[in-house]
C-alpha cells in the first residue's frame, strides 16, 4: 500500500510565500487543488503544502532528512536563502532551519560530515 504525505504550511501572503517557497525548494509547485493552495513535490509521494490561511500563520514546523545535505544547501544558499539556524547534535547529525516570512520553521537534517 502506498502511502502520500502532505506536510502543510499556513501562510498570510501566500503569492510572496510562493515566491520564497520556489526559492527554498528549486522548483515550482506540481499541482494548485484550489486558489489558496499549492503543493510542491519533495519526493516521490511526499509534499509540501502552502496554504493561505493568514490566522494560522507561522505555527508550522517540519524537517525533512535528506542523503544530499551538503549539496540541497548549498543550492539554497546559490538560490538566496540563508538558515535562521544552524545545528549539529551530539552524533553528528546536522540541521539546518529556515524561516518562511510568517516564521513557519523548515527544517533540513542530514548525516555527520565526512
Amino acid at each position: 500500500m502506498a502511502l502520500d504525505l502532505f506536510a502543510e504550511m499556513s501562510v498570510s501572503d501566500y503569492p510572496g510565500a510562493l515566491k520564497w517557497y520556489e526559492q527554498l525548494l528549486g522548483a515550482a509547485p506540481v499541482m494548485y487543488p484550489n486558489d489558496i493552495e499549492a503543493v510542491f513535490e519533495l519526493a516521490e509521494h511526499q509534499y509540501l503544502v502552502v496554504e493561505h490561511r493568514p490566522d494560522h500563520a507561522g505555527h508550522g514546523q517540519v524537517t525533512i532528512f535528506t542523503e544530499d545535505f551538503d549539496e540541497r544547501v548549498t543550492a539554497i544558499t546559490d538560490r538566496g536563502v540563508e538558515p535562521a539556524l544552524r545545528e549539529t547534535y551530539d552524533n553528528g547529525v546536522r540541521k539546518f532551519i529556515y524561516k518562511d516570512p510568517d516564521g513557519n520553521e523548515i527544517g533540513f537534517g542530514g548525516a555527520p560530515a565526512e
